[in-house]
C-alpha cells in the first residue's frame, strides 16, 4: 500500500495521501511523490489532492519535532515549501478534495490549492503555536489574501478549528458538499474546466499568482527561522504535548500558582 497513491481519471490526477493512522500527515517521502506527481500531471485538465480514511492531511508528521534530527527537520520544512510551490507552479487546476480534518500544513495546502471543496465534516485549523512551530508556508502571508489580515492572524496565532460552512463563509473553500457526494462535486468542477482552453487557464493561473510570488521572500525568511529554532523547548515540548495528548506548558512552571483561563480555543 502506497503512501501517496496517484490515480489518473479520464482527463485529471488524483492524488491522495494514505497514512490514514496519522490523518494522512506526510513526511519527506509522501511530499516527495505528491511534488512528483504535480510535475507530472501538465498534460491533464486539472489536479486533484485527497486524504484518506476520514482527513484531509494534518501537515508535516509530528513525531520528528518532539525528539528533533536536525538535518531530518531541515529536511521536511524546505520540502514542504517545495511542496506548495509545486502546487501553485503546476500549470494546471489544482483542486482540494477535503474531507476531515485538513490542520496545520494540512490547511496551508487547501490555502496553496487554486480550489477547495469540502464536505460539511471536514474542519479547518492551524496548530503551529500550539505544538512548537509557526505556519509560514502560507497561513502567515497568502491566506491574508484570502480571508483577510485580522482573520488570517485570528487563524495563524490562535489555532483555532473552523467548520466547512464557517470556512466557506470567509473564504477559504468555494463549496460545502454533504459526506457522500465530495467525488461527484469535485466532478463537476472537472468537467466545468475540462470544457475550457488549458492554454488560457494556465496563463489565467500564472498571473493569478502575483500575490503567492510576492510572499516568497516572507516564505524563505520565516522557514529560515523555523530552521534556527529546531531542537527548541518550545518545539520539544509542543510536539511531546501533542503526542501524550495534554496541554503545552511552554513557561515551565513559571506562571505556577497564577490564575489562568483554562478554556480551550473553539
Amino acid at each position: 500500500m502506497s503512501a501517496v497513491e496517484v490515480e489518473h481519471r479520464d482527463a485529471s490526477v488524483w492524488i491522495r495521501l494514505n497514512r490514514p493512522e496519522r490523518r494522512n500527515a506526510y513526511d519527506v517521502e509522501m511530499a516527495n511523490a505528491m511534488i512528483t506527481a504535480l510535475h507530472g500531471a501538465a498534460e491533464a485538465d486539472a489536479v486533484v489532492i485527497t486524504g484518506s480514511g476520514g482527513s484531509f492531511c494534518a501537515g508535516g508528521a509530528l513525531g520528528q519535532l518532539g525528539d528533533p534530527d536536525p538535518a531530518r527537520l531541515r529536511e521536511l520544512f524546505t520540502t514542504s515549501l517545495r511542496l506548495v510551490d509545486a502546487i501553485r507552479a503546476c500549470p494546471r487546476p489544482v483542486i482540494a478534495a477535503v474531507d476531515g480534518p485538513a490542520a496545520g500544513g494540512g490547511n496551508e495546502l487547501v490555502v496553496a490549492c487554486d480550489f477547495a471543496v469540502a464536505t460539511r465534516r471536514s474542519t479547518f485549523g492551524q496548530t503551529g503555536p500550539r505544538v512548537g512551530s509557526a505556519p509560514v508556508l502560507g497561513a502567515t502571508n497568502l491566506m491574508a489574501v484570502q480571508v483577510g489580515e485580522k482573520r488570517a492572524k485570528e487563524i495563524a496565532m490562535l489555532c483555532r478549528r473552523y467548520t466547512a460552512d464557517e470556512a466557506l463563509a470567509i473564504g477559504l473553500v468555494n463549496e460545502v458538499v454533504a459526506d457522500d457526494e465530495l467525488e461527484a462535486a469535485v466532478g463537476r468542477w472537472l468537467a466545468e474546466i475540462h470544457r475550457l482552453s488549458p492554454r488560457y487557464l494556465e496563463i489565467t493561473k500564472v498571473s493569478s499568482n502575483l500575490w503567492w510570488n510576492a510572499a516568497k521572500d516572507n516564505m524563505n525568511a520565516g522557514l529560515g527561522m523555523l530552521i534556527q529554532a529546531i531542537g527548541s523547548e518550545d518545539m520539544r515540548e509542543g510536539a511531546q504535548a501533542f503526542l501524550e495528548k495534554r496541554k503545552p506548558d511552554f513557561r515551565g512552571g513559571r506562571r505556577a500558582g497564577a490564575a489562568t483561563d483554562e478554556r480551550e480555543p473553539s
